[in-house]
């Protein structure tokens, strides 16, 4: 009798050992389960520990942790679609268990020769779809894809430091390629990887180390010869038939210019890519139908948005956003003379479509 009351004993004492190793497990997973799923937009403000979401019932603030899934997720800037899981937390915040967004489609072609890497801080003007990035030489505009390679990055929010490696697409614009989180706290270089190629193509791709410089024009540039007053001093840097000039062919006087530059066999430094400042918009409608053509000499005023064209009738405004095909020059200085086929936008603007040198 007295062995079967020392067995029943042992039996309760380990059921109840059991019970107390099992039941703090069991409440730590059930803690992570999500008990519902929001859809919302991610609202200004959201920062790497807190999502505010913008929902059809209001705005919600939701607390993210180090145990948050965001991979199917990882970009947090305003506007952009999200669902997120989320459970209530001990504090009385929700806090996100997974969060995710819809599936998007890659619209544009990237040319991998014209890769860039820059490192920048994303500025609160960002959305889920541009990034504006403050750099050590200015602001740049980078459009986000669906298919930008997120891997290396936490999660991209506002203010925060990235080392973005971007290409021109076939809309003429920059797109991440891929970002990753940064270890720097403040930008100061944009380097480049490779040479473009332009219409007509350079003849051939630039492949010697490159380095990059930001500066201005001096008022001695030439069609041939860029003089850049840079930190450094001034350089004087070669225009050939291998710069990749598209997004920066208005070499004028006082502007800031972008240039990837290496060391030519004649002692000088070339140009391997020249950038300036372009707005990103959306391209007009253009009735290609009835074109015209119109020549005229460039006006200093011109840049990678707008052709300032002065001709024998008076100064013309030409949208560059429509532009098929340049020929006949790298790039245009001042008073330079070119024939210019353009058509009228729905914008009511006249639109260039081809722009030939003289």
């Amino acid at each position: 009798m007295k062995k079967h009351v020392r067995t029943k004993l042992r039996f309760m004492l380990c059921l109840a050992l059991g019970i107390l190793v099992v039941l703090p497990a069991r409440m730590k997973v059930q803690a992570v389960e999500a008990y519902a799923t929001v859809q919302g937009s991610v609202m200004a403000g959201t920062t790497s520990d807190l999502l505010k979401l913008s929902t059809q019932e209001g705005m919600m603030e939701i607390k993210i942790d180090k145990g948050t899934d965001a991979s199917g997720c990882k970009v947090l800037l305003p506007g952009r679609n999200v669902g997120v899981s989320v459970n209530h937390g001990t504090d009385g915040y929700l806090h996100a268990v997974t969060i995710t967004a819809g599936t998007q489609t890659q619209s544009v072609t990237l040319d991998s020769s014209t890769n860039l890497t820059v490192t920048g801080t994303i500025n609160e003007k960002s959305d889920d779809s541009i990034l504006y990035v403050n750099t050590a030489q200015g602001e740049m505009q980078i459009k986000l894809d669906p298919v930008t390679d997120m891997s290396g990055c936490s999660m991209l929010i506002v203010n925060k430091t990235y080392s973005i490696t971007c290409a021109r697409g076939t809309d003429a614009y920059l797109h991440a390629v891929s970002i990753a989180d940064s270890v720097q706290a403040n930008v100061a270089s944009v380097s480049s990887t490779a040479v473009s190629s332009q219409s007509p193509s350079p003849e051939n791709v630039v492949t010697a180390e490159r380095s990059t410089v930001t500066g201005t024009v001096d008022s001695k540039t030439r069609e041939d010869l860029l003089y850049l007053s840079t930190s450094y001093g001034e350089m004087q840097i070669v225009i050939d038939n291998n710069t990749d000039s598209r997004n920066g062919m208005f070499i004028m006087p006082g502007r800031t210019m972008i240039v990837s530059v290496y060391h030519g066999s004649d002692a000088y430094m070339h140009a391997a890519v020249i950038m300036g400042s372009k707005e990103t918009v959306q391209p007009a409608s253009v009735d290609t139908s009835s074109t015209s053509t119109v020549t005229g000499t460039v006006n200093a005023r011109s840049n990678e948005n707008m052709l300032y064209l002065q001709t024998q009738y008076g100064e013309m405004e030409l949208k560059l956003d429509t532009v098929r095909s340049m020929t006949g020059y790298k790039v245009l200085t001042a008073d330079r003379k070119v024939t210019v086929t353009c058509a009228r936008g729905s914008d009511a603007y006249m639109h260039a479509l081809d722009i030939a040198g003289n």
